[in-house]
């Protein structure tokens, strides 16, 4: 089963915590149907302009994974409608789809995630079902805590 051309329903789902931890990282219907809208308005057009494979390092959370990995308590990652993408596998570089995705697709929140001024850890990216809001934050640590910073109108 695929959640998109380049998506697979296992890669989707993975989570190291989630089967160290024993919890069932499943999407119930709705939230499965939500995921193939998210990756065919933010993933797919990506992969497709960079022509290579992305890797995901984040896209559904069950909201007990969610609380297990110390995610926010309103993460559209339950929803199903945020992906985390990472260059491990491309010549291209997350600045360079963070960019892309900023410069070209409608989105929800696109976060640059740590990192340096040139090159995020990885990119967060969410597309809404609703209102989606062109959102742009820029994730640091600070005293120990995750900060947002917007960053929309930089």
């Amino acid at each position: 089963m695929k959640v998109s051309d380049n998506i697979t329903y296992k890669e989707a789902l993975r989570s190291n915590t989630a089967k160290r931890l024993g919890i069932e990282n499943v999407p119930d219907e709705f939230t499965f149907e939500t995921m193939q809208i998210t990756a065919e308005h933010v993933f797919e057009p990506v992969r497709k302009h960079f022509n290579e494979p992305i890797y995901i390092s984040s896209f559904y959370r069950c909201e007990e994974l969610n609380k297990a990995i110390g995610g926010s308590s309103k993460s559209q990652h339950c929803k199903g409608e945020a992906i985390d993408i990472d260059d491990v596998y491309s010549k291209a570089t997350n600045a360079d789809f963070f960019n892309y995705i900023k410069d070209h697709l409608h989105y929800d929140q696109l976060i640059w995630e740590f990192g340096d001024d040139t090159n995020p850890d990885w990119v967060h990216v969410s597309y809404s079902l609703g209102n989606n809001r062109m959102r742009i934050l820029k994730a640091i640590k600070e005293n120990g805590r995750t900060k947002y910073i917007d960053i929309t109108n930089e």
